[in-house]
C-alpha cells in the first residue's frame, strides 16, 4: 500500500510501501539508490578515503565515491535471497577530513618511497626520517576513529562494513569486532598477502594489513584466497604460523581446476579451515584485474566475479557467520568500470552477511 499523497514518509516501513524496486535507480538517493538512512538500515557501510601508503599506483581513495556513484545503475533483485532490498543499507558521508589528511600525507610519502626505491640518498635523509613515524602517528588516529564508530554502530544492533581507500584502512574496524568476540577468522581474498611487518617503514601500511591483524589474539585464523604475489618472508611467516594463516595460492587452486577438481571442491577446502565467526577482507585485486584494472596495485591472475561470489554464498550456506567486512583497493580509474564492479561485490557482501545473521531469507 503506497503512502498518500503529502502525508510524510517518516518510517522505514512507509519506506518501503513507496519505493519501487523496480523504478529508475535514484541517483540523488542513498547507496543503490536506496531509500534509508543509518538510523533506517541493518548495515551501515563507513567509507574511509585513505591511501598514504599505496606503493604502486593512487586513486583508491576515491574508491567510495566511486562505489556511491555507481550504485543507483544496480538492479535490486538478488534471486537467491527473498526481499534484500528491504534490509536497509546505508553508508556515512565521506570523510572530507580524513580525505585531506590522506591526501597531503600521500604526495610525501610517494616521494619518501621513491626516496627508498633510488636507494635512500644520504643527500635527501633529513627530508624524509621523520615522515615514518609522522605517517604511523595518524594512522593510529585512524584507527582508534574507525573503531569508535564502528563500536557505536554495532552496540545499536547494526552489521557493518568498511569501504577502503587502500588495505591498511578497516583495522579498526577488526579491532572492534576483536573486543566483541572471544575469537573469529579472516577470509581474505587478495593478490597479495599483506603479512610484511612495517612495510617501507610504515606500521600502518597496506601491505602489513594482514601482519596487523594477527596481533588481535583474538584472530584465531587467516585463510587467504588467491594469492599470487608473496615475498619470502611472507611466506615464512605463514609456513611458521602453526597453522594459524593458511594460504590458498591463485596457482594452486587453478592448477587443481585445470586437473579436474570443481571450485565448489576447492571452496569446501578453503572454508574448512575458517571458525564459526568470520570476517570477510575484500582485496578488490583478488579478481581478475580485467574486473578492476585501476586497483592500486594489479596483478594477473585471480578470481572471476561469481567465483567470489560463490564462495561467499557457500561461506554463509556452510552455517558460519559473517560479522564483518571490508572492501578495499577499487579506484575509479578513467571510467566507471571499476566503481561498478565494486558496487555491485558490495551488494553481494552487505546481503550474505545478512543472510548469515538471519536478517533476510536465502531462497
Amino acid at each position: 500500500m503506497s503512502t498518500p499523497q503529502n502525508q510524510p514518509i517518516n518510517s522505514k516501513q512507509q519506506k518501503i510501501d513507496a519505493f519501487d524496486p523496480n523504478g529508475v535507480g535514484d541517483v540523488n538517493g542513498g547507496l543503490f539508490g536506496l531509500p534509508f538512512t543509518i538510523d533506517e538500515s541493518d548495515v551501515v557501510l563507513i567509507p574511509v578515503p585513505w591511501e598514504v601508503t599505496v606503493s604502486y599506483s593512487a586513486g583508491t581513495a576515491a574508491g567510495p565515491q566511486a562505489i556511491k556513484e555507481a550504485s543507483p545503475q544496480l538492479d535490486l533483485f538478488e534471486p537467491a535471497i527473498k526481499d534484500a532490498w528491504k534490509l536497509g543499507i546505508a553508508m556515512e558521508e565521506i570523510s572530507e577530513e580524513w580525505a585531506a589528511v590522506s591526501d597531503n600525507l600521500r604526495q610525501r610519502a610517494e616521494n619518501y618511497i621513491n626516496w627508498l626505491e633510488e636507494g635512500s640518498p644520504e643527500s635527501d635523509k633529513a627530508e624524509f626520517e621523520n615522515l615514518p613515524a609522522e605517517v604511523t602517528e595518524k594512522g593510529e588516529e585512524l584507527l582508534q576513529w574507525l573503531k569508535a564508530k564502528a563500536n557505536s554502530y554495532l552496540e545499536q544492533g547494526k552489521l557493518v562494513g568498511v569501504i577502503g581507500g587502500d588495505h591498511s584502512t578497516p583495522l579498526g574496524l577488526m579491532h572492534a569486532l576483536a573486543d566483541r568476540h572471544e575469537e573469529y577468522g579472516i577470509l581474505q581474498v587478495d593478490a597479495h598477502a599483506d603479512l610484511r611487518d612495517a612495510y617501507e617503514g610504515f606500521k600502518y601500511s597496506h601491505a602489513s594489513i594482514m601482519f596487523n591483524a594477527l596481533q588481535l589474539p583474538q584472530v584465531k585464523k587467516l585463510v587467504q584466497v588467491g594469492i599470487r604475489d608473496i615475498c619470502q618472508a611472507e611466506a615464512e611467516l605463514a609456513n611458521q604460523s602453526n597453522g594459524r594463516v593458511a594460504i590458498f595460492y591463485d596457482s594452486v587452486l587453478k592448477e587443481n581446476m585445470y586437473e579436474g577438481d570443481s571450485w565448489k571442491k576447492e571452496c569446501k577446502k578453503i572454508i574448512a579451515q575458517l571458525p564459526q565467526k568470520v570476517y570477510i577482507s575484500f582485496d578488490i585485486d583478488g579478481l581478475d584485474p580485467k574486473l578492476c584494472p585501476a586497483t592500486g596495485t594489479p596483478v594477473p591472475g585471480g578470481l572471476e566475479f561469481e567465483e567470489a561470489v560463490y564462495l561467499i554464498k557457500a561461506l554463509v550456506r556452510s552455517g558460519r557467520e559473517i560479522i564483518g567486512f571490508d572492501l578495499c583497493e577499487v579506484a575509479p580509474g578513467d571510467s566507471e568500470w571499476n566503481g561498478n564492479v565494486g558496487a555491485r561485490l558490495l551488494y553481494k557482501l552487505c546481503n550474505w552477511m545478512a543472510v548469515s545473521q538471519n536478517r533476510l531469507e536465502a531462497q
